[in-house]
């Protein structure tokens, strides 16, 4: 065995140093006994997995592929990489479900279908319910599993009499849509579905259920430098990624570095699109199945998975590093990307990110477009999310974290929660148009030249101890609790709902919430209109709190235009570039506000990379404003 050993570790070096690089082709008229060129395709993505090396491209040709990708190994630098790709100008859809047919007809739209349980393989997505920490199943069942006609997804209901007589759901964004539902029972044999197809016949129609838990996932960590570029992923049977579980999505990297997820259309997650997440070895939903310490609490938890974590490896060397860049994700209920520890190091831009947590059948406290806990030195840029519950949730250990030129609406929670962090990171040039703009449980956060047209709520928390790192790692310093305050906030325009009230007291429009920080604030150069109010620990701003600015943001096919109106005082110049030197560092973990590599940050652009300058450096995310009124296309 040693010796056999031996030799298939001599071939694997040998044929990752000695030989080319491969393209492999995949095809629906191919055959995986063929050899993978042009002319013989592979039929299947996972037979061309089977054969790349590092260096090597898997290019698949145009067609519906149902299949689990596995990857086998990964590439082994940045410079040699696993490419997949779609074929130049071919739609190529990777789907996590199968067809169905020989649906039955009951009554009242009412349809039937019986499946033997073979058809599933080795997971069954009817046999298994949603679960995990921090997850509320609302007092039901919810399957893995899921049900579309055409491509659009059903809703599932606990009982048979709510498919015979279906009700609106309520606070959707689909009610019509609500009223299209399913409901399953299995044993060991079979598994039957019936779904209220209204006046349609499902079995003239694309009728598919979702059998596969995951689409692009290796089975193990230590599979590298992958980039997935130009595919259709849908329809997977994903389970609840919580942070203190494996995080399987319908693409995920599994606790590796350096992967590249680009230019894909990814949709119709039972729970989540991407996952950027930990590995199983560290801790499984360990909160849940604590059954003899209730009285121990998540935080406590996640604490001592965060220390399982680190005793793996868990560091830039060996984890993140990923770039996740020009994809739209929708039609997710937990995430459009979320990850544990496992985003670390990693740039998220140009994603578009809508309709998550849409269909609210259930809920738990890992939910939003985007979640990322422990999001070290992440550079979030230019993404857009909108029609979620909460737009990006930051919790714990955000440190080195920069978001910047976003744009969020339509959040129904908030756009942006940052949660027990102690800094330093960096909000800078976003767009805020959701009712709840901003929601800070954290300190140490530096809130630079944005537009917030929502609410800005802050509050400490005394009762949680959370991590802080070393600057630009993750070597633990210590643990501590959130005082509130130690933020600084220079040159946002903030603008209030005028004449509207709130029944939450508690919820400010401007920097008023920061009148009773415990910590020091800095707070300087913001311009308050509309009912927006300045805190009365700054001293220098613009305020006119009869002007309103009529923000209106409006969608014409692919593009978005914000119309705006501004007065001089909120586009006259403010002589602050704001740099590292003028944010300090972060009272916490004594870390300054600089760039990943330790290189001093300066805010010297806008939302556009228009370059800032004495002369030209208003509050708010835009530069080079002329006239008072203006529509600026933002997307």
């Amino acid at each position: 065995m040693k010796k056999s050993a031996f030799y298939l570790l001599i071939t694997f070096l040998f044929v990752s140093t000695f030989c080319p690089a491969k393209e492999f082709h995949v095809s629906k008229s191919g055959n995986d006994a063929g050899e993978g060129s042009a002319s013989k395709p592979y039929l299947t993505i996972s037979q061309a997995a089977k054969s790349a090396f590092a260096g090597d491209t898997i290019t698949v040709h145009a067609g519906v592929y149902r299949e689990w990708i596995n990857p086998s190994r990964g590439g082994e630098s940045d410079a040699k990489r696993i490419l997949y790709r779609a074929a130049s100008g071919e739609k190529v859809e990777v789907k996590g479900s199968e067809t169905v047919s020989g649906w039955k007809k009951e009554k009242d739209g009412v349809w039937k279908v019986t499946i033997p349980n073979s058809f599933f393989g080795d997971y069954n997505p009817y046999q298994d319910s949603i679960s995990g920490d921090w997850f509320n199943r609302q007092g039901r069942i919810h399957h893995t599993g899921e049900l579309f006609l055409n491509g659009k997804s059903f809703y599932e209901k606990e009982t048979i009499d709510k498919i015979y007589n279906p009700v609106v759901a309520a606070n959707v964004q689909d009610s019509i849509g609500s009223t299209y539902t399913w409901y399953c029972e299995s044993n060991a044999e079979t598994t039957t579905i019936w779904a209220n197809f209204q006046k349609v016949n499902p079995n003239k129609e694309l009728t598919e259920i979702s059998t596969r838990r995951t689409i692009f996932y290796p089975d193990k960590p230590g599979i590298n430098y992958i980039t997935i570029r130009g595919f259709h992923f849908s329809q997977a049977a994903t389970q609840w990624a919580a942070p203190t579980a494996e995080q399987v999505g319908m693409i995920s990297t599994h606790w590796n570095k350096g992967w590249i997820i680009e230019d894909n259309v990814i949709s119709d997650s039972k729970c989540n699109g991407i996952t950027l997440g930990k590995e199983r070895g560290s801790g499984h939903n360990v909160w849940t199945l604590d059954k003899e310490n209730v009285n121990r609490d998540g935080n406590i938890h996640y604490i001592e998975v965060l220390f399982n974590v680190l005793r793996k490896g868990w560091n830039k060397e060996n984890i993140g590093s990923h770039i996740v860049r020009n994809n739209t994700i929708f039609n997710c209920e937990q995430t459009g990307i979320c990850g544990s520890m496992g985003a670390a190091f990693s740039t998220i831009e140009n994603n578009h990110i809508y309709n998550i947590w849409t269909k609210r059948q259930f809920s738990g406290a890992e939910i939003g477009g985007i979640k990322f806990h422990a999001a070290v030195d992440t550079y979030i840029r230019k993404n857009r999310i909108h029609n979620c519950g909460r737009g990006l949730w930051l919790d714990w250990m955000t440190q080195g974290t920069r978001v910047s030129c976003n744009l969020f609406s339509n959040n129904s929670l908030e756009d942006l929660f940052v949660e027990v962090n102690h800094g330093p990171f960096v909000v800078d040039n976003n767009i805020f148009l959701s009712p709840m703009a901003i929601r800070t449980q954290s300190q140490g956060g530096a809130y630079l030249h944005n537009l917030i047209v929502g609410a800005f709520y802050m509050w400490p928390e005394p009762n949680r101890f959370t991590p802080y790192f070393l600057p630009h790692s993750t070597d633990i310093a210590a643990l501590t609790t959130i005082l509130s305050g130690d933020d600084r906030l220079f040159n946002n325009i903030f603008v209030g709902p005028g004449d509207k009230t709130f029944k939450n007291d508690r919820f400010k429009f401007g920097s008023e919430v920061y009148n009773g920080a415990k910590l020091q604030v800095w707070i300087s150069g913001n311009s308050y209109c509309n009912g927006a109010k300045p805190s009365s620990k700054e001293t220098v701003f613009t305020n006119d709190s009869t002007f309103n600015p009529g923000i209106k943001l409006v969608e014409e096919g692919a593009n978005i235009y914000l119309h705006v109106s501004f007065n001089q005082a909120f586009i006259k110049p403010n002589s602050q570039i704001i740099n590292t030197a003028i944010l300090g560092k972060a009272k916490i973990p004594r870390a300054p506000y600089d760039n990943p590599d330790g290189s001093e940050l300066t805010i010297d652009q806008d939302y556009f990379g228009n370059k800032r300058s004495e002369e030209q450096n208003p509050a708010g995310p835009f530069v080079n404003l002329t006239k008072e009124k203006v529509v600026l296309k933002i997307w």
